[in-house]
């Protein structure tokens, strides 16, 4: 960015400036096409200015927005009720949610649950090297990223961190002072690295052993991404606690956390809060995602799309490997350098995210056609093949 510029410096100079989206489609400032396979990081799930979510916005614009949550409203009480159905199917449990305006702030509640039901002196949360959280101060601190902590030392006291998929490591980490784990099922920037199925049962095995809650970030893999509700759903497992955003709104900020009935009740009035919690604009938005996700079956849609994405990257000369679940995959290449790749990619069109310094990661919108795959798969492997 500029001397000039009006934002603070948080990010690096943006190659392209938006201005219009369709679909899978997207066109700059200058009225230049492009596919859009990192789906806004993995958020616009059905695809940008979807007709259902635009029509919700706009009604609930002219009905209600917002009336603070020192009243109910409507639209919250129904969000909360799909959200609650879809985690009711997935972990048969009951449970409560409290909606949030990113998720960050889902992980932020998520981690005040935690302290709250385990007490002072068992407050420990444990989590995994290359995950990440979110960037308030707590959730950067959960973050499994020493080096992002560098800058805002000292941080929060009170969190572990032990190497992804290693099942004795967890064990040796939940000692008593351990109130809870949080792991994501896929390590979305991380470098997208999937939790291992034994691994997500072993740490729901030993939460139940020592009385600690597992906590499950998807913000990045819910509502049909990796080919299930989500992520957790691959092992078989029924968490305590899930935090949820991104996909949930389709572009709209929001998030949610849903606990366990049993386990939200360790909650009081007074003891979290905030102004834009179950917004009636928000929540109207989740209602018409979470409908619109169930009418098109994104889960089967993420997982049949997944399968041929995956199969036609892999045989990309200059594709090392493929690694992932449903339509959040990443693209390890053969000759490294995927900043230098992404920005060939968005040259020629297509929009992909770095996410390595040897891999790309994509996550298109589920309802991203065979046509645009193939398309997708084409600009990659031209682009590829100019590097050879």
């Amino acid at each position: 960015m500029s001397d000039q510029s009006p934002f603070m410096p948080f990010l690096a100079p943006a190659p392209v400036t938006f201005v219009r989206g369709s679909g899978t489609d997207l066109w700059d400032i200058g009225g230049k096409h492009y596919l859009d396979f990192l789906g806004g990081l993995s958020v616009v799930a059905l695809g940008h200015s979807h007709p259902a979510i635009s029509a919700a916005i706009a009604h609930q614009c002219n009905t209600l927005m917002h009336v603070s949550n020192l009243f109910m409203n409507n639209r919250g009480a129904d969000a909360a009720q799909r959200v609650n159905a879809l985690l009711r199917d997935a972990t048969g449990h009951a449970g409560q949610v409290f909606f949030t305006n990113s998720g960050a702030e889902a992980n932020e509640t998520a981690l005040k649950l935690a302290r709250k039901f385990g007490g002072r002196g068992r407050h420990v949360v444990v989590s995994a090297y290359g995950s990440f959280h979110g960037r308030t101060l707590a959730t950067l601190a959960a973050t499994g990223q020493p080096a992002k902590h560098e800058a805002f030392q000292p941080m929060p006291e009170g969190f572990r961190y032990v190497t992804f998929n290693d099942i004795a490591a967890l064990d040796a980490a939940l000692d008593p002072s351990v109130a809870a784990v949080l792991l994501e099922p896929v390590q979305g920037e991380g470098g997208v690295v999937p939790a291992e199925i034994d691994y997500l049962r072993a740490a729901r095995t030993l939460c139940d052993e020592r009385g600690a809650l597992l906590m499950i970030d998807e913000i990045q893999t819910g509502f049909g991404r990796t080919g299930k509700w989500f992520g957790f759903q691959h092992a078989g497992i029924a968490p305590d606690v899930v935090t949820m955003a991104k996909a949930m709104g389709n572009g709209f900020p929001v998030g949610a956390v849903w606990a366990r009935r049993e386990i939200a009740a360790v909650f009081e009035p007074g003891d979290h809060g905030s102004t834009y919690s179950g917004n009636a604009l928000a929540t109207a938005v989740v209602s018409a995602v979470i409908d619109e996700l169930r009418r098109i079956d994104a889960p089967a849609l993420a997982a049949a799309r997944g399968l041929g994405l995956s199969a036609k990257l892999a045989a990309i000369a200059g594709v090392e490997s493929v690694r992932g679940r449903g339509l959040l995959l990443a693209v390890e290449l053969a000759g490294g350098d995927s900043k230098t790749v992404q920005a060939d990619l968005l040259a020629a069109g297509l929009v992909t995210n770095a996410v390595t310094a040897t891999a790309l990661r994509l996550a298109p919108p589920l309802t991203v056609s065979s046509a645009e795959i193939d398309e997708a798969v084409a600009i990659l492997a031209g682009v590829l093949k100019a590097r050879l």
